[in-house]
């Protein structure tokens, strides 16, 4: 499996310091793992972008050739941010190489704020809709608990899927889960995307916009187990993870076993 390490974090815009070295920490953890909870041996190959933390259309750029070139060999991959703003040009380069691909993405925020140029981790989202990459019946939202009015109106219009942590906790994760396959089994091509703040900041602290209430590392390694099931899964990014903002590496570690168990 091929890691694409983009150690970006100036989407991020006023809390993006510690951003870019979220990647690196991340990946001198992998090693600790000697296989999965699938009793399979993680084997993972590194790559880098060059990215540019002062000008956010060239890093950007720059993910969406290197995504676009690993998307010829139709094999998984998994891109290690940074911030969410790397997902505009990750998944735009993935539905390039695959039309009518679906988005899942674990967040606690929808990202969906009005337009900014380019886009950013606070908007990417209604970006790749707005612009005709995805389409919003093709995105499902898990885990989302702090909204702004705007965003909450924007979701309603476009009528997106969004599995509140209320919804969660109702219904149960189990449940959720065959919800969300039923409906992304039936895409040609899924895309996955982790930002780690959809965890209780209890479990991963590391993070630049921490909301209370999240769901637990346990509830998310199972969520993605049984996601990687899916024979359509394409690719998946994680990102968000601030080692400046940690304690003790909790993050960076948990982040690890995220990607060990998506190999």
């Amino acid at each position: 499996m091929k890691i694409l390490k983009v150690p970006f974090g100036a989407g991020a815009m006023t809390r993006k310091q510690g951003l870019e070295r979220g990647p690196d920490s991340v990946i001198r953890f992998l090693d600790a793992f000697c296989m999965n909870e699938s009793g399979l041996l993680p084997l993972y190959e590194v790559e880098d972008v060059e990215v540019y933390q002062s000008n956010i259309g060239a890093s950007h750029e720059a993910a969406y050739r290197a995504v676009s070139k690993l998307c010829q060999d139709k094999e998984f991959f998994i891109v290690l941010g940074g911030d969410h703003s790397i997902t505009h040009p990750s998944f735009k380069a993935f539905a390039n190489h695959n039309p009518g691909a679906g988005f899942i993405v674990f967040d606690a925020h929808p990202d969906v704020e009005s337009h900014h140029q380019p886009p950013t981790h606070e908007d990417y989202l209604r970006t790749l809709i707005d612009d005709g990459v995805v389409d919003a019946d093709k995105v499902i939202l898990v885990g989302t608990r702090n909204s702004t009015k705007d965003e909450k109106r924007y979701l309603e219009e476009k009528k997106i899927k969004n599995y509140t942590l209320k919804e969660i906790s109702f219904e149960g994760v189990r449940e959720v889960c065959d919800s969300i396959m039923s409906v992304a089994r039936q895409w040609p091509k899924a895309y996955l995307s982790v930002d780690i703040d959809v965890l209780d900041p209890a479990f991963a602290p590391g993070t630049g916009y921490p909301e209370p209430g999240g769901l637990t590392s346990r509830e998310l390694i199972y969520l993605i187990q049984r996601l990687k099931l899916m024979r359509n899964i394409g690719m998946a990014d994680l990102v968000e993870v601030n080692p400046e903002k940690d304690v003790g590496d909790v993050t960076s570690k948990l982040a690890a076993k995220l990607i060990i168990e998506l190999s």
